[in-house]
Order: C-alpha cells, then structure tokens, then sequence
C-alpha cells in the first residue's frame, strides 16, 4: 500500500529534526506487545519528558496507514498528536481517547528487567510505563488503526489525542492544548482515558472498577521559620523541629472520612455481588464511624481503598539550608493534596486545622478543579462491554484517588470515563504496581483492553447522541 499519510506540525516553534530509533512496522497493531515494547523503549521519564520521539513514532506509524496526523507543542520537543476517523454520521458527537506518553521516574531502584527495555518476559511486558499508560496507549492504538484498516463503520468520529506533561502539570500537554486549540474537540461530550476497567478480586470475585469521578489536584505550602545560628550550636524549637513536629502530627492523624456518592455507589455495587458475611462485613465500610476498621480488616485491598474515603495530604518536597554548618532559619514543604469531589482547599484546611493548629499559614500553590460529581451516563454501557469481555466480571463504579488530564478536558465540558479494561493475575495489584519498580502488565491483558477499546468505538458510546 503506498503510504499516503501525512504529518502536519501545527505550533510556534518549527519541529526540530529528529530520529525515530524504531523501525517502523505497519503490521505491529495486531501485536500489542510487541508495540508497547517499542513504545517503553523511548524514555520519556518526566521531568524533562522529552516525548518527541516516542510521539513522532506513533505519528508516523499512523501515517503508514494512510491516517493524518497533527502536531500540536508550546515547546516542541513536548508535542502533542492529533488524529480523526470519520463516523458514518457526521451529526453524532465524536468520542475522544486519550492519554499521556510521558512516564514518571524509574528511580534507582532494581527492576528485574531494565525499565526501558520493555522486555517479554513471564508472559509480561515489563517497563516504566506499562500500566501507566504505555500500556492503555497501546490499546487506543491498536483499536484505532483496526478501525481505519478494516474500514469499520463507525457511529460517529472518533478522536485520538496523545499527550505530553500528564506526570507533571499539564502545562506542555491538555493545558496547552485546551487553552489553545479547543476546537479540535468542538462536540465532544464524552472520552475514554485513564484509570479504570482493571480487574479487583475481592472474597472470590472479580470486580472491574470504571472510573465516573476523580479527586482532584491541590498543591499547598508552609514555610516555617526559626532562629538560624553556627551548626555548632545547641538549638531547640528551630525550623527543623518545628519540621518534625509537623510531619509527625500529619503522621499520627488522618483527616475526617467522607461518604461521596461515587464511593457509596461502589461499594453497594461490590457488596450486592458478595456472599454472607463478606458483603455484610464489607458494607460497614459505608458507616464512617467503622470504615478505618472496616480498612484494616482488608489489609492490603483496605490501602488502596483509603485514599477513597478522605481527603489526602503528604509532605513531598522540603526545601531548607544549603550549607552543613548553618542551623537554617526557615523550611518550606511542599504537600501533595488530594480533594474528594464536592470539596475544595479551604474545606481540606479547615480539617488540618484541629491537627496543625492555627499559628501555621498553609499557602495554595496550585488548584485543579476536578471534573465534578459522579457521573453515570454511560455506566451501562460500559459495564456491558466489560461483560462481553468477561462474563464473570462485575462492573462497579469507582473514583479514583489521583487525578488525570481529565481535569483539564472537563473545561470543555468532556466528561471522562476512566476506562482502558484490564484482566490482571489476582496477585498484580494495578495501585501498588504502577510508579512502583518492576512495573509490568500481561500480554493477554493487551489484547483484551485493545477488545474493549474498539467495542466502544464500534458500540459508540456517543451512539444515538448528537452534537451539541
């Protein structure tokens, strides 16, 4: 087939020259791992993310099948792609998908295979990104190129958008790109993107969670101050203690539990599925007196529950003297925040209040206004597919205690579902694997989010909508 295709470079900086290190194979679609593996070879740990090259060899493998592309940057070695297939029925809302190229830092730890190798091994992928969200890139690939190559009648268009800057802020990627070109997204009600559709098993049966709200993204401040004196000195009550003592109350209490609808709708979904005494047990966790207990009774499920039922404050960047023999007199920390929907910073400060007291000044560095309340409108749908994909899955609604570019899309008026399905081994944790060493993900797993994917491209999860 003659190759067609084309790339267009929509930007204020011309695209610097490049080279793509990857040997472009138009048949890799039908072999989703063999093309996450290319992807994970790029490193686009951010920060600097750097995503040219990995973005420029998705590029390009769509232009071998005749599909235009557009590059979109504010900094261009951080592009960010578009691609459109048209649908049988210009009137009917386009579907967006979407996801992020960059990765977040493999550390120094050891992986049992190199991070960037994206080696098969154990019927896995393993490498940085594999989950998040090479992996669920992968899936939205291949579906896409299925589409066009087969020539699938579709209910509407269908958009893919691959983006830099998610691990980061945003700035370089969905900011950029819904400040700046909202248009491309003009009658997009709907898009699929990151997490959800992953397979929980819980007392013997398999829950695949889809994501229909998110917490949203807060970054606070404090700065406390002391005397600064000679590293020599005998000191007390300084900025370092005060440190301490911050750190150690933020360590000893939690913030208050809160019920949201999207929590309660979750695990009446998990607990209808489950037996006696298990789903009994379970409910408890909806009564806000018992759900630390509930939390623990769960042991490792109950981790990665917790965050569901609060808001969330960790200590992650502290800044203070540069110099071994001064005593500083000032520290700054820097709090990664986390706001369930329906609540804002100044309800997250007035909850730290009773722990921190009063006389310490907490400053709002940054506040994303998530997507808002839970939304259902396409639940059913979705649940469906899963079932097709899976008959002995259970689709439950779930929030997820992160935040994603979905903030930023949600501007427009798009509502995201966290949906890239995934049937994990009950022993792979999808929470506690991902941004963790020995990232990885099944290859069967690939091949059934990728099923899932075009079923909706195909179902439509606009079918029957019209563009507003």
């Amino acid at each position: 087939m003659p190759h067609t295709g084309k790339e267009t470079v929509k930007e204020d900086h011309a695209m610097p020259e490049y080279k793509i290190h990857a040997e472009i194979d138009k048949s890799i679609y039908t072999r989703p791992a063999e093309l996450l593996q290319q992807l994970i070879r790029f490193d686009t740990t951010n920060p600097p993310g750097n995503e040219r090259e990995c973005i420029s060899y998705i590029s390009h493998l769509l232009n071998a099948w005749e599909i235009e592309t557009h590059l979109f940057s504010k900094d261009p070695h951080r592009p960010n792609l578009v691609a459109r297939l048209k649908g049988k029925n210009p009137d009917a809302e386009p579907l967006l998908l979407y996801g992020h190229a960059d990765v977040v830092t493999s550390g120094n730890e050891n992986w049992t295979h190199p991070p960037f190798s994206g080696e098969i091994a154990d019927g896995f992928v393993w490498g940085r990104g594999a989950l998040d969200m090479k992996g669920a890139l992968t899936m939205m690939i291949c579906s896409f190129i299925k589409a066009k190559v087969e020539n699938t009648e579709l209910p509407g268009d269908v958009i893919l958008c691959i983006l830099s800057d998610e691990e980061e802020y945003g700035e370089f990627g969905a900011q950029f790109m819904v400040e700046n070109h909202p248009d491309l997204f003009k009658g997009v009600h709907y898009a699929l993107g990151e997490f959800g559709g992953f397979s929980l098993n819980v007392s013997g049966k398999k829950f695949y969670p889809i994501e229909i709200a998110q917490k949203q993204k807060c970054i606070m401040r404090v700065i406390l101050k002391g005397s600064s004196a000679h590293g020599s000195s005998v000191m007390q009550g300084g900025a370092m203690s005060k440190l301490a003592a911050l750190l150690e109350k933020l360590d000893k209490n939690l913030l208050p539990v809160h019920i949201t609808p999207a929590v309660e709708k979750m695990f009446k979904g998990m607990t209808a599925a489950l037996p006696f005494p298990n789903g009994f047990i379970l409910r408890q966790i909806l009564k806000p007196r018992l759900t630390d207990s509930i939390l623990k009774i769960l042991g490792d499920k109950g981790k990665s529950f917790a965050p569901l039922f609060r808001n969330t404050i960790n200590a992650t960047i502290i800044r203070t003297g540069d110099k071994i023999n001064v005593i500083p007199g000032e520290v700054e920390v820097n709090f990664d925040v986390r706001i369930l929907p329906g609540f804002n910073p100044n309800d997250v400060i007035n909850e730290l209040r009773p722990i921190i007291g009063d006389d310490i000044t907490l400053e709002v560095l940054l506040y994303d206004k998530g997507p808002g309340e839970a939304d259902m409108t396409q639940f059913e749908m979705l649940s469906k597919i899963i079932k097709e994909l899976d008959p002995e899955g259970i689709p439950v609604p779930f929030i997820l205690p992160g935040s994603s570019d979905a903030r930023f899309f949600s501007k427009l008026g798009i509502r995201t579902y966290g949906f890239t399905p995934m049937n994990l081994p009950e022993n792979l944790n999808f929470n506690r694997t991902i941004h963790s060493v020995d990232e990885r993900i099944p290859i069967d797993t690939l091949e059934f989010g990728t099923r899932g994917i075009y079923k909706v491209m195909v179902q439509g999860i606009f079918a029957g909508n019209k563009k507003k």
